[in-house]
């Protein structure tokens, strides 16, 4: 994964920062914590701009929540949770997640939604119980903005330290590379023996 992401930096540089933070707002195992720092330390070898970097991994961002918002905003709680009982396995999204959201979402409102942005694994389904309440998408497109910007604002200047030297860098990203594949190898172990336990 970490070879991928930084030849898609590579090659398409900030559209390529973008479509990463796209795909990560949509499909949880492509991981922030990789592409800004990443990101971060292209800015130290010249070939992106600091600020550069951080548009577009906020674009990336909000384009990234949108589709989660609208789909839950145009089926409703009763649709949704059908699509959940056939398709959530693939991304361990269940409908008690949906209910614990919505629960969150009117306890603390549009909180949720700024904080929800700097939470890992968080992140990715926070926009589904504001499109189920039905929260105006200026607002919610308002607070995702600022939550957004201010995590990948953090990582890109994390990455753009640790950029000023490559061995910290190296011993920086190798375990957290390591740290995500091992969490995707336990979220399919734990799968995997989920789906063989008889029904009660």
């Amino acid at each position: 994964m970490l070879d991928w992401i930084t030849n898609t930096i590579t090659a398409f540089n900030y559209w390529g920062i973008a479509l990463l933070m796209f795909l990560e707002n949509i499909i949880p195992p492509i991981p922030s914590e990789l592409i800004m720092p990443l990101a971060g330390f292209t800015v130290t070898q010249g070939k992106l701009t600091f600020w550069g970097v951080v548009v577009a991994g906020t674009i990336g961002s909000l384009l990234g929540a949108l589709p989660w918002y609208y789909v839950s905003r145009r089926l409703g709680e009763n649709q949704l949770k059908r699509w959940i009982d056939k398709y959530g396995k693939w991304l361990n999204l269940t409908n008690e997640d949906i209910d614990k959201s919505q629960d969150s979402f009117r306890k603390y409102g549009a909180a949720v939604v700024l904080f929800g942005r700097l939470i890992p694994g968080i992140r990715t389904f926070i926009s589904v119980p504001a499109g189920l309440q039905k929260m105006p998408w200026l607002e919610f497109l308002g607070f995702s903005l600022i939550g957004s910007l201010c995590w990948n604002l953090l990582l890109t200047y994390a990455g753009f330290m640790l950029g000023q030297n490559f061995g910290l860098v190296e011993k920086f990203l190798g375990p957290v590379a390591a740290v995500v594949l091992l969490g995707l190898a336990l979220f399919l172990i734990v799968w995997v023996v989920q789906r063989k336990k008889p029904a009660q």
